[in-house]
């Protein structure tokens, strides 16, 4: 008989946000899910800021209502491992710095533990407040994806562009893209970018504004091909391995800590679940390092969810699931090279390659490596340096030429001094 001992639950809005992991001495779970929000508009879109009650990039009352959903479904998946009521030993919840994650953990922690007995303070509110841990957007390097400073990450994305698939993909949408830049008034669009549209359009429909006439069924087919390849480029494609060292790997890692922590008693009591809010890229970088990546972004309210158990034995394994679909079932994962409930020893080993011991050194530009930039960058300073020599030497020579040869006579100034 297998015990449930840890939970990993990621969820995200739409940005998407890695909301939450739960773990416990015991059982633990982590997952992470989307939000439902829209960043943004083109220049030619006829609804604009002030057309969403909250402005761009803040959770919907659609967002709140997903997670409010994925918080019930939770409470009906693990009632009688998590406690019934609200236990502040048992759930640590962690958010990125936006309102919408923040917002979007609260919202999903009002299904997970409405208030019950001595909790209600309130008659009128089937609701209590539950903290929401975070740190400032430029203090966070677990949960917002990509992570930054990394000259080498940036380098391998120059490399990307000129990978076969991203040559491909480009040449087969070029004239597409190119009709796109025209009907939105962007100044530039390609492969990386034109996701922009893709997340405007999907969710002023999801919010049941009317689409522009250009904005065909075919059309947000392309844009959603386009838009999943540049959630693909930036964690795989061109060397994923390496990339997941630099990215995703980092959270990944932080994730097997806690796992390996449960093969120790204590006779503490541990957290039982950790949630963490954060964003669509989050989950996509976590499943990119486990080489469980579906190529498509995650939609709104997806969950990531990790579990640890314990058989009669003492002996951990882990099973993942994924949940993209609230009309369904969370579809369970197999980790590459290991069994649906993976043993946590194969599981540390087998995703050992894709965790970095050193981010900060691995970062830099190995020795004897080119970037286009760098090189660039060097051709541009040498050639300014040999004009600048070239002028130098041609004023010494200018100035050491007798003054009848210079072609020209002192004049004066009348206006001045000499006057």
């Amino acid at each position: 008989m297998r015990k449930r001992i840890y939970l990993l639950h990621l969820d995200f809005e739409h940005i998407v946000n890695f909301l939450n992991i739960l773990f416990l001495g015991d059982e633990n779970l982590e997952f992470d899910q989307a939000h439902g929000i829209c960043q943004g508009s083109y220049p030619t879109d006829p609804y604009q800021e002030s057309d969403w009650p909250q402005g761009f990039g803040q959770l919907s009352q659609v967002g709140m209502r997903q997670h409010l959903e994925l918080g019930q479904f939770l409470r009906k998946r693990y009632n009688g491992f998590l406690n019934e009521s609200y236990d502040r030993h048992e759930i640590l919840v962690r958010s990125t710095d936006y309102d919408r994650t923040l917002m979007s953990a609260e919202a999903n922690l009002a299904g997970l533990y409405p208030p019950t007995g001595d909790q209600i303070f309130t008659p009128n509110i089937k609701w209590q407040p539950i903290p929401v841990h975070t740190v400032p957007q430029n203090e966070e390097d677990l949960l917002s994806f990509p992570l930054g400073e990394c000259p080498r990450y940036k380098q391998l994305m120059n490399e990307t562009e000129h990978s076969e698939e991203f040559l491909n993909i480009t040449a087969e949408y070029q004239d597409f893209i190119d009709m796109v830049r025209t009907k939105t008034g962007l100044n530039k669009t390609n492969v990386e970018s034109i996701w922009s549209v893709y997340d405007t359009l999907f969710c002023e429909s999801r919010h049941n504004k009317t689409p522009p006439h250009w904005v065909t069924p075919t059309i947000m087919e392309k844009l959603k091909v386009l838009k999943d390849f540049s959630f693909q480029i930036t964690f795989g494609v061109y060397k994923q391995l390496e990339k997941s060292r630099l990215q995703g790997g980092i959270l990944l890692g932080e994730i097997l800590k806690n796992l390996t922590k449960m093969e120790i008693p204590s006779p503490q009591k541990r957290p039982k679940l950790m949630m963490l809010s954060a964003h669509d890229t989050t989950v996509a970088a976590l499943q990119a390092s486990m080489n469980i990546f579906n190529g498509r972004q995650p939609p709104y309210a997806s969950c990531q969810i990790i579990e640890l158990y314990r058989d009669d034995k003492g002996t951990l394994s882990v099973s993942m699931f994924y949940r993209n679909d609230s009309s369904a079932e969370p579809y369970q994962q197999q980790l590459p090279g290991c069994a649906f409930d993976c043993p946590l020893e194969d599981f540390v080993k087998i995703t050992k390659p894709w965790i970095s011991d050193d981010r900060e050194k691995e970062c830099q530009l190995p020795s004897g490596g080119t970037n286009k930039e760098v090189i660039i960058s060097l051709a541009v300073s040498g050639s300014l340096l040999f004009l600048l020599i070239v002028l130098l030497l041609g004023v010494i020579c200018w100035q050491k030429e007798p003054v009848s040869s210079r072609g020209y006579q002192h004049v004066i100034n009348e206006g001045g001094e000499g006057s």
